[in-house]
């Protein structure tokens, strides 16, 4: 998938590495300073000139072929691109892309005429660029769309910065796990309101307030070394984005797993409405406030 704005940082976190378990103790400095240094690098890469804020648009490709360029005669129209930047050929579920000879454009920094477009399920999709502006493939059920981006884009240039719960080391949880043997097979919605089957390995299990609460974090890609956990809340809608947050977490170690709220952001769909965003399942509704983490993005569109 394409979610793994903090995976990276979100990873080392979650280890625990150089933490104190028993309300963090003398770590308590430290564990502030790591969690400050995942937000500075959650930030550096939104602000990319590729992140999430340059996303412009996402067109959906129909069967057959597909012109694009700038002129409205166009079945797909890219204000930026040249009038005729080429055609896009989607047949049995592969694409190809030909480009216009006029084209000032490159396929993977490369100049040439055509290649096979593949989908962001790939680990380097294929990238086509001109000017500041690039697209590439994305697959959504059964539905073939170009991903579009531009570093100009007025997400990225006015961007108004994360708010943020402060820090509580209190949210970070050590919480029991429990393994599915087989993992389960669940359903999962997306914004688009299609549903997608994901792989849940177990449930982690940790109490609040004297209550007890359950979420099942997914597998996100075959051979993941993280789990992924999208969860919403009581905080869900008013004081964080309303559809979701997202949460990375290394593999359970000796029946416990690590999840470190202060690492929970906000996805996509909180910054551009070109985003195609998983939903939380039922499991992982808490009836809880989870006051950690990133709050409602002031410059976002719900």
């Amino acid at each position: 998938m394409f979610y793994s704005v903090g995976l990276i940082v979100g990873a080392v976190l979650a280890t625990g590495v150089g933490v104190s378990h028993a309300g963090m103790g003398d770590g308590s400095a430290a564990y502030r300073q790591q969690i400050e240094s995942w937000r500075a690098h959650r930030v550096e890469r939104l602000k990319a000139p590729n992140g999430w804020l340059s996303l412009v648009g996402l067109d959906w490709l129909k069967d057959g072929a597909n012109t694009l360029g700038s002129a409205k005669d166009n079945d797909l129209v890219i204000a930026s691109a040249p009038p005729h930047l080429g055609k896009i050929t989607l047949a049995d579920g592969k694409a190809a892309i030909a480009l216009d000879a006029k084209a000032d454009a490159t396929i993977d920094g490369v100049k040439k005429a055509d290649a096979e477009l593949l989908d962001d399920g790939h680990e380097k999709p294929t990238t086509v660029a001109f000017g500041t502006t690039s697209f590439y493939l994305v697959h959504r059920g059964d539905k073939y769309g170009l991903r579009i981006k531009d570093s100009n884009a007025p997400t990225r240039t006015h961007f108004a910065g994360i708010d943020y719960f402060d820090i509580d080391p209190s949210w970070r949880i050590e919480a029991k796990w429990e393994t599915y043997d087989p993992p389960h097979e669940v359903e999962e919605a997306n914004i688009l309101g299609q549903m997608d089957k994901v792989v849940v390995p177990g449930v982690a299990i940790f109490q609040r307030d004297g209550k007890t609460y359950r979420v099942e974090p997914m597998i996100e890609n075959p051979g993941d070394t993280d789990l992924f956990l999208v969860f919403a809340d009581k905080t869900s809608g008013k004081e964080t984005y309303g559809a979701a947050r997202f949460l990375y977490t290394a593999m359970p170690k000796d029946g416990k797993v690590i999840l470190d709220f202060n690492q929970a952001y906000n996805p996509p769909c909180a910054f551009t409405p070109f985003a195609t965003c998983p939903l939380p399942t039922p499991q992982n509704r808490l009836g809880l406030r989870v006051t950690a983490g990133e709050k409602k993005y002031s410059g976002g569109h719900e």
